[in-house]
C-alpha cells in the first residue's frame, strides 16, 4: 500500500513537471514573435517620426535623443528595410537597429556604427552573413541618402572587441555589427562598407 501512496506523488510530480517544461517550452518559442510584434510597432510610429520636420531640425543640430528616428536603413541583398534609432541600450533596440552615439552620423566623415538584431524585435541583421564584396548598403536621412559598398565580406571578433566601432577619421565608412552566432552573444558578426562617392 505504501509503494502505490509514493508512485501516486511521483506521478503527479511528474505531471506537474510536464506542465511546467510545457508551458516554458511555448513561452520560449513565443518569445520571438512577440519581440518581432512590439518591433514592428515601434517601427511604425517611427517611420512617420523620421519624415516629421521636428526630425528634421533635431537631426540639423545634433540633437537627438536615445530612441529617436535616424536614418531608414535598406540592404536589397537581404531584403532589410529598417528605421535606425539613435542609441544602442537595450531600450532603444527594441526598434531592431541603433547608431553607437558616438560615431557620426550618416555621410560624414568617419565610420557610422549601427548595431542590430539577428534573432529578435524584427531581426533586421539575421542574414547579414550573407552580404559579400559589392552588395549596397543605403542609408536615408531627413536630408539626403547616402549609398555605401561592401568592401570585404563580414566577419566575426569576440563579442568584447570595440575596435570595428573605432572612428576612423578620413574615411566614410559604415560598420553593422550584430551578435553571432545565430541566437548567441559569443562573437559579433561585422559588416564593412565605404560610402560610394
Amino acid at each position: 500500500m505504501k509503494w502505490l501512496t509514493q508512485n501516486a506523488w511521483a506521478r503527479k510530480g511528474l505531471s506537474g513537471l510536464s506542465v511546467m517544461l510545457a508551458v516554458v517550452g511555448v513561452g520560449m518559442l513565443a518569445y520571438p514573435f512577440a519581440t518581432n510584434l512590439w518591433q514592428s510597432r515601434i517601427q511604425d510610429r517611427l517611420e512617420d517620426e523620421l519624415a516629421s520636420d521636428e526630425l528634421r531640425e533635431a537631426y540639423e543640430k545634433g540633437n537627438l535623443g536615445e530612441g529617436d528616428a535616424l536614418t531608414q536603413l535598406r540592404i536589397p541583398k537581404t531584403g532589410v528595410d529598417v528605421v535606425v534609432v539613435e542609441g544602442t541600450s537595450a531600450s532603444a533596440l527594441r526598434a531592431g537597429a541603433g547608431h553607437y552615439p558616438a560615431t557620426p552620423l550618416p555621410g560624414e566623415d568617419g565610420n557610422v556604427a549601427i548595431a542590430g538584431h539577428r534573432t529578435t524585435y524584427g531581426r533586421p541583421f539575421h542574414n547579414n552573413d550573407q552580404l559579400k564584396k559589392g552588395d549596397e548598403i543605403l542609408l536615408s536621412t531627413p536630408f539626403k541618402d547616402y549609398t555605401y559598398i561592401v568592401t570585404r565580406d563580414p566577419f566575426a571578433v569576440d563579442a568584447r572587441d570595440w575596435q570595428p566601432i573605432v572612428n576612423t577619421p578620413g574615411t566614410k565608412s559604415l560598420t553593422l555589427t550584430t551578435c553571432h552566432p545565430k541566437g548567441s552573444a559569443k562573437q559579433r558578426l561585422i559588416v564593412r562598407a565605404e560610402l560610394q562617392q
